[in-house]
């Protein structure tokens, strides 16, 4: 029999320290991301579903939605063929994230007490509705959100107290402007005043797009059609807008009245007109791809097979500084340039890295087109083919960070996260930081804390 070699003293308490490190770990994976989902009644969230079907929609521009409901709010499936895309509709994002939150995050925690942040299943821009488009509450609009804060003073004093609110957090999916109403303006213009309530002024609120001081929000990317459910899908797709031919260099994708403002003489100058009146001036360059009334919303497939023959996609600002069609254009492939910093550079940071932004898309300052002379063609076009080669494979390696993984296709993406995990991610950061510089006597400094990611974390 062979004859036992004695193990070290001093390589036995390595070998025991290191197990218990290991066993410490495994057990506490869930340190400081524990999220408390707070329990809220239903008139909070899933009644305000029904108001997907209300009266007053139908007379706005903003028609009745309830068909988009279907698969966990992904919407219905375009096509069989098609299995990773939907008709999506934006508005849905918050029941989405709630149930994607509920149904997947291994971290949740059953009491708010041990949790590291505290999640509000409040559908904010489903309870918008009414005082946006409903004649009657048109002069209430001040009042939005102030039941919630009611509710929340009353039954869950604890949880508001116990850090003023820096550990809360909820998704708004809108962009901020449409919420940033002065409750004092006379007449009431656009929107309500839900982000200039002082009850919510600590709680950190996911947006469309944020305002240039982001100080309560922080955008996430809009939510696009396409939702592969596990890793081969995913990759299955990236290859082949890896591979699509791209036969034209630019395209545009906008609605007919933005088309015929640009063809207005009494239209002041802007860079949409210009774009559109470049484009055209170069029609063998350029596509515009026409989405009106919000057709490219609910049937992807008009804009993004364009996309999938286009090198560039032109990103300029709307009636906000962002557009869905920019998140759409990564997912495709397709290059997007940029008009504004603050068309994604300064707002997407958790998802996005900021300094790398000269990698993956272009920036063409919009004075210097509109007022410059510059030609947006012959910009593209001086950019050597083996950059912009390498520039769409950095979009490619982009794309799931802006993509929203349908329901229960978790477990089958093996580490790669979307913008559901890293919101997630940032929202934590963003909590343990502020609670952190409250903790140690320095609550200023929560003015000035960066919650962006480490760019070292971005690796190509």
């Amino acid at each position: 029999m062979a004859k036992a070699i004695p193990i070290p003293p001093p390589l036995l308490l390595f070998l025991f320290l290191f197990s218990l490190s290991i066993t410490t770990s495994l057990a506490d994976s869930c340190a400081g991301r524990r999220i408390h989902i707070l329990p809220l009644p239903p008139r909070f969230n899933s009644d305000l579903l029904l108001l997907c079907n209300a009266s007053f929609l139908a007379l706005s521009d903003s028609p009745p939605f309830c068909e988009f409901v279907d698969n966990h709010f992904l919407g219905p499936r375009i096509l069989d063929r098609f299995p990773c895309w939907f008709r999506s509709d934006p508005r849905f994002l918050e029941p989405f994230f709630y149930h994607r939150l509920l149904s997947t995050y291994p971290c949740l925690s059953a009491s708010a007490a041990y949790a590291d942040a505290i999640f509000l299943p409040y559908y904010a821009s489903l309870d918008a509705l009414p005082f946006l488009y409903s004649p009657p509450l048109f002069n209430s609009s001040s009042l939005h959100g102030l039941a919630l804060y009611q509710y929340l003073r009353s039954t869950h004093p604890q949880v508001l107290s116990r850090h003023h609110g820096h550990d809360i957090f909820l998704i708004l999916a809108g962009v901020a402007w449409d919420y940033n109403q002065n409750p004092e303006a006379n007449p009431v213009s656009w929107g309500t005043s839900f982000l200039r309530r002082p009850e919510f002024v600590n709680f950190t609120m996911l947006t469309l797009d944020s305002r240039p001081w982001p100080w309560q929000e922080h955008a996430i990317p809009h939510m696009t059609s396409f939702h592969p459910s596990s890793l081969p899908r995913l990759n299955d797709w990236l290859f082949r807008a890896a591979r699509s031919r791209r036969t034209t260099l630019m395209l545009f994708a906008g609605g007919r009245a933005t088309v015929k403002a640009a063809a207005s003489p009494t239209s002041r100058p802007n860079i949409r007109s210009t774009i559109i009146s470049q484009c055209a001036n170069r029609t063998d360059l350029c596509t515009l791809v026409d989405c009106s009334a919000g057709v490219c919303t609910h049937d992807p497939l008009l804009s993004i097979v364009p996309m999938l023959k286009s090198k560039f996609c032109l990103q300029p600002p709307g009636d906000t500084p962002t557009r869905r069609s920019a998140f759409s254009s990564i997912i495709a492939g397709c290059i997007p340039v940029f008009f504004e910093v603050s068309s994604a550079k300064n707002q997407y940071g958790w998802h996005l890295p900021k300094s790398r932004y000269d990698e993956f898309s272009v920036f063409i300052p919009k004075e210097e087109v509109v007022f410059g002379g510059v030609h947006i063609a012959d910009v593209l076009e001086a950019i050597p083919e083996e950059k912009v080669r390498r520039m769409r494979e950095r979009v490619l390696e982009m794309a799931p960070r802006v993509m929203y993984m349908e329901h229960g296709g978790g477990d089958d993406f093996k580490g790669v996260k979307d913008a559901f995990d890293l919101a997630i991610d940032g929202v934590l950061r963003r909590v343990q930081r502020r609670v952190e510089a409250i903790k140690e006597g320095y609550p200023n400094q929560i003015y000035f804390i960066d919650d962006e990611e480490d760019q070292k974390a971005f690796v190509f």
